[in-house]
Formats: C-alpha cells, sequence, structure tokens
C-alpha cells in the first residue's frame, strides 16, 4: 500500500495534501525516522517531538524563500524528510551521506547551519534585516527549544529583535527538556502550570462550557476570546516576552496540527517580531523514547522493539571520567563538578546523585559556566567543569580573562575531544589544544589511554592552576588499572620506546597507533622511537630535544587542528632551543571534516598506524626500505 509520504518530495507536493491528512503524514514521517535511526543511529527524541512542527511550517509557508532557522538542529529531521531528502534518509550521518544537522551546502532549504544550541533568533533577526534591506518580503521563523533560552546569546537575539520590530516569527518548542531536564529558574518560568497542558486543557474546557450556554454561548465566547490576550500575557511568560518587545501567542498543543496550521497563518499576519509557544512531548510516538528521553536524545543503532542497544557498550572514557571524579571528591572535598545542561552526556549523573550540594547544572551556558568556576576557586574550592570540546569554544574569553588570567585551580575535563564522528564539523573536538596551549598559565594535557586519564585528572585537581584535560569519545582501550591514582609531574612526557633513526611523539589517542606503528618500522629495519608527550603544554623540552639529538628525525602525531597545535608547540620549541632537524607533522589539516564514522575519517587524516608508519618513510626518505603495507 502506497504511503501517503511516498507523494512528497519537495515541501510544495505538502500543498496538495488535506488538512485532514496531515496526521497520517506525521505518524508516517516518525516511522522513517525511528527505522533509520534504530539502524545507524542519531537524534531521535527531539525530532520525533518536532514533527507536527516541521510540517505545519512547510505546509504553510513557501519555502525556501520562506527561511525556517533550526536551533541546534536535532529537531530537523522531519524537515529534511520534506524537503527532498527522503530517499537520502538512509545516508543520515553517514560518510558521504546527509549530515544529522541543517546545513546550506546541502540543501536550499537549510537556511542556516545548526550545530550548537541559541544561535536561530540572531542568525533568523539578520536574515529579517537583510530582507528588509533588499526590500524584499519573505518570512523568516526561528525554531528554538526551551533549554536553548537558557543561553544567553538567545536572550540577546530576543532583546534586539524586539528592538528592531522586525517581521519575525520564533516558535518556542517547549518540550520541558534540552538534552536532560532543564535546570534554572527561567525554565521553572516556563513550565508553571499554568503555562503548561493544564493551560491548555483549561481553555479547551471554559471554551466548551460557555459554548454550551443556551442562546449568549456564543456571544460570551467572542467577548472571552478577546479578553484572553491579556489573560495569557499577565499569567503567562507571555508577561515576559510582551516585555522584550513580542507578541506572544499560546501556549497551543505542539502535536495539533489543525492547531497549529491555523496558528501559523494567524501568526504569518501578524506586524512585528512575535513568539508562538508551542509544548511538544520530546520522544513522541515512540514509547522507550517517550519514557526515557535523556538517553534517546543521540542513540547509537537500537532494537526498535526494546529500544536496546545492537552491541552491548564497552566502557567508555567518560565512564572512566565519572568513577575517577567520584574516587577523587570522596577523598578531596573541595572538587565540585559542573557541568552545561549535560550530566548524563559527562557523565556527572553519579556525582550529581553522590554529591548533590557540590554539583552544579547551570543550563546550556558554557562563558557562565567558566566563570561560575572561577568564583568557586577564587574562594578555594576546585571545580571540575565537564564540557564537550567543541562546546568549550563558546566559552574562550571567560577561559582567558576570568580563569587564566587569575591562575585560578579550574579544570576543564574536555569530553569528545578529536574526532566524534556522524555528527560531523560541527561537533569534531579538533581546535582545543591550538586555542588554549597558547594562553598564559594554562595547563593542556591529553591520556594515552583510560588509566592514564585517571592519573592526569588526578593530578590536574593538585596542580593548583588552570588545567585543561582533553579525551575522546568512544569506548577505552582495555587497560586494566584499578590501583590508587598517582601523581605525573607536571609537564612530564613518558618514553615507551627508544630510537635510532626516528622519534615519533604522540599525544593522546594517537599513541597507541604510533606504538603499533614503531613495531611494524623495526620489523622493516627501522629503528623508531616513541615518546608520549601527555603535555601539549608545558611541553616536556628535555625528553623532547633529547629525542631530536639521539634520532635526528621527529614525527608528531595528534588528533587536532596542525595551525597552532602540538606539533606547531614541538616546532616553536625546536626554534627557541636552535634545534635543526627534519620535522614531519601529522594531524588535522586546515578545513572542516565532514561526518562520517571516527574509523573513516581518521584513516582519510592519515591518523592511523599505516599512515603514522608511511609519513616516517616519507620523512626518512628510504627508499632502499620496503614495508608491507596492510
Amino acid at each position: 500500500m502506497r504511503r501517503l509520504l511516498d507523494t512528497i518530495y519537495e515541501s510544495t507536493d505538502l500543498k496538495a495534501v488535506a488538512a485532514e491528512d496531515l496526521p497520517l503524514l506525521a505518524s508516517e514521517v516518525r516511522e522513517l525516522i525511528i527505522e533509520t535511526v534504530s539502524e545507524l543511529g542519531g537524534h531521535l527524541g527531539s525530532s520525533l517531538g518536532a514533527v507536527e512542527i516541521a510540517i505545519a511550517l512547510h505546509y504553510v509557508l513557501d519555502t525556501p524563500e520562506d527561511k525556517i532557522i533550526w536551533d541546534v538542529g536535532h529537531q530537523a529531521y522531519a524537515h529534511k524528510i520534506l524537503t527532498g531528502r527522503k530517499d537520502s534518509f538512509k545516508t543520515l550521518r553517514q560518510f558521504g551521506g546527509i549530515s544529522g544537522f541543517p546545513k546550506p551546502t546541502e540543501s536550499p532549504y537549510d537556511a542556516f547551519i545548526a550545530g550548537h544550541s541559541s544561535t536561530s533568533i540572531s542568525a533568523a533577526l539578520g536574515m529579517a534585516a537583510a530582507r528588509d534591506l533588499e526590500g524584499k518580503d519573505y518570512k523568516v521563523v526561528a525554531v528554538i527549544g526551551d533549554g536553548s533560552l537558557t543561553a544567553g546569546l538567545a536572550f540577546e537575539g530576543l532583546n534586539q529583535a524586539g528592538h528592531l520590530k522586525k517581521n519575525l516569527i520564533v516558535i518556542l518548542n517547549d518540550n520541558e527538556m534540552s538534552i536532560s531536564q532543564n535546570v534554572g529558574a527561567l525554565s521553572q518560568f516556563l513550565s508553571r502550570k499554568l503555562t503548561g497542558r493544564f493551560a491548555t486543557n483549561l481553555k479547551k474546557d471554559i471554551e466548551r462550557f460557555i459554548r454550551s450556554i443556551p442562546r449568549i454561548g456564543s456571544r460570551l465566547l467572542d467577548i472571552a476570546r478577546r479578553a484572553e490576550d491579556s489573560i495569557i500575557t499577565l499569567l503567562t511568560p507571555g508577561m515576559l516576552f510582551e516585555g522584550l518587545g513580542f507578541h506572544y501567542i499560546g501556549p497551543i498543543d505542539g502535536h495539533d496540527l489543525p492547531a497549529l496550521v491555523t496558528s501559523l497563518k494567524d501568526v504569518s499576519t501578524v506586524e512585528g517580531p512575535v513568539l508562538l509557544h508551542v509544548l511538544t512531548k520530546k520522544g513522541k510516538g515512540y514509547l522507550p523514547a517517550e519514557a526515557d528521553p535523556a538517553a534517546f536524545h543521540g542513540v547509537g543503532p537500537f532494537i526498535r522493539e526494546t529500544g536496546r542497544p545492537r552491541k552491548p557498550s564497552k566502557p567508555s572514557y567518560t565512564n572512566v571520567f565519572s568513577s575517577a571524579l567520584l574516587e577523587i571528591a570522596e577523598q578531596d572535598s573541595r572538587v565540585i563538578a559542573i557541568t552545561a545542561a549535560m550530566p548524563e552526556g559527562t557523565g556527572l549523573s553519579k556525582f550529581a546523585q553522590e554529591y548533590p550540594d557540590r554539583f552544579f547544572d547551570v543550563g546550556i551556558a558554557e562563558q557562565h559556566a567558566l566563570t561560575f568556576a572561577a568564583g568557586l576557586a577564587k574562594e578555594g574550592f576546585v571545580p571540575v567543569t565537564a564540557i564537550y570540546s567543541t562546546f568549550l569554544q563558546r566559552a574562550y574569553d571567560e577561559v582567558f580573562h576570568d580563569v587564566c588570567l587569575q591562575n585560578l585551580p579550574v579544570v576543564i575535563a574536555m569530553d569528545r575531544a578529536g574526532i566524534v564522528g556522524q555528527d560531523g564539523p560541527t561537533h569534531h573536538g579538533l581546535f582545543d589544544i591550538s586555542f588554549l596551549r597558547h594562553i598564559p598559565n594554562m595547563v593542556v594535557a591529553a591520556p594515552k589511554d583510560e588509566a592514564e586519564l585517571r592519573h592526569l585528572l588526578y593530578s590536574a585537581v593538585q596542580y593548583g592552576r588552570p588545567t585543561a584535560l582533553r579525551y575522546p569519545r568512544g569506548a577505552c582501550l582495555g587497560i586494566n588499572d584499578a590501583g590508587p591514582m598517582r601523581l605525573i609531574p607536571l609537564g612530564q612526557a613518558e618514553v615507551l620506546k627508544e630510537g635510532k633513526d626516528a622519534t615519533i611523539i604522540a599525544i593522546g589517542t594517537m599513541v597507541q597507533p604510533a606504538v603499533q606503528a614503531a613495531e611494524r618500522l623495526e620489523k622493516a629495519g627501522i629503528r623508531t622511537g616513541v615518546v608520549n608527550a601527555r603535555f601539549a603544554k608545558p611541553l616536556d623540552a628535555e625528553c623532547i630535544c633529547k629525542a631530536a639529538a639521539t634520532t635526528g628525525a621527529i614525527i608528531t602525531v595528534e588528533e587536532n587542528a596542525l595551525q597552532g597545535g602540538f606539533g606547531s608547540a614541538v616546532l616553536e620549541l625546536f626554534e627557541e632551543k636552535g634545534v635543526s632537524i627534519p620535522v614531519k607533522r601529522i594531524g588535522v589539516p586546515d578545513e572542516f571534516i565532514e561526518h562520517g564514522s571516527q574509523e573513516e575519517l581518521r584513516a582519510r587524516l592519515g591518523l592511523t598506524v599505516e599512515g603514522i608508519e608511511a609519513a616516517v618513510v616519507s620523512l626518512l626518505k628510504k627508499d632502499k626500505v620496503k614495508l608491507a603495507f596492510h
């Protein structure tokens, strides 16, 4: 039997669908999302919750001429399916396939890239201003989740939009969650009973009662509707948004397509900025995701019937960090844990349970997280701020101005450093060494395995100065080290293998493949040393210069941008010390890396055993050596 979805190739095809058939289309879109994500993994809960919003937007608007800016992009799978990517949806987040986020180079329907949160209102306002400057009249809509409103950037955009009075529609997708449960005074304000589903149901009950009054019911209903706007403004977040210069409409049921379509048609005619408050359920239509929306925010492949992962998960670096931090906190009451709306993702949920008074979730507010940590550190605590590498980029000024300038003992635990895989260029953590190591007082370190992660985390707490510790996404190497944590002297590298012909100096995830490459080179007659740098700053100058003098050739390997990265730090050291020898740097070139599995992307970048082996041979130019590359 042919699905209704089979008739939709572009958003314009939606116009031919009868309004009463839109709920059927929504169920078919949900089915495709669940089927695809269960096979490939992806962001499930948010996209399931926003299906009706996507359908209503494309049904009412004339896209792509009208612009839809999705905040974060986790909620945009239905949008992709409805805009010419239904057939390619089976390639979601795969190497060479479609992105998991809106991507303008992929489709004209993707008005703006969205990988980090809270950007939609500012971007939409910029587009609205550009439209007016050019004398055009297309509509601009920003779709933002309530969790994203905890970031200052969202309010900066709201403030300016209310001032400029541009025609702009903001849809507040209120599911009472970001990735985890929302926190903060604003979240509590948005979640008051009068603004939630209670309000929607109460409104319907009152309308039914008034309508049932004989003879005067319809006239009373008209009067009540005229008074509704002022009452809602007083008793709901409308008071906040009206104060910022927006017309506030809502809250409405975000899964009621007729109500959504009607509301969107109405707000499209309003002059000035308008905010439509829409209530949705994260994970809508898939019971396991509805029951545990945090677990189904971003998932790997899972069994459709049960929601369980297809492959049993091995302990991850995040798990090791979580356990180690608990162990350290038990011994040291100064240790505080901070997250920016991601207690599950950063492994801090257990810490929150064990030490609720020493745990702080600041919401999607990385800038605030770092300055908040600085305040704690100034008063004698040791805050451990766990933030994904890609999101730490948003707090660069706070790291510089509030933490490092005062030389405060803030530990920044940078999860997902390096290649992260299918989430692509917005999420790869490939720049942290480069944007951190040049800041005075900052320590930048990376463990070679999970055992060293424990020791470096323990050491970072003891150093008494700003320390950034980077570690990767994914499973550990299987190194068993349950013994006591030990202090690693600040800036001390580790010689893993002595060499004569060349030395590979590797950091973090690249240490293990460097060791394996050296072992293969040894069999081919090239005696290659290996140094585990551990620290990108401060460098172990004595160890590195000794290796340079002994072997006369250096290869640096890092899972970070080459520009300003670890290899650049080694070159700077050699310039300072007057060392002049051949150096080959292996890392990420000056480009944004697309999505794909970690294995595929590392192979493409030469960040593998084979890639390191080939680089050593190329540097030494030993044509007589014939290696069996595998």
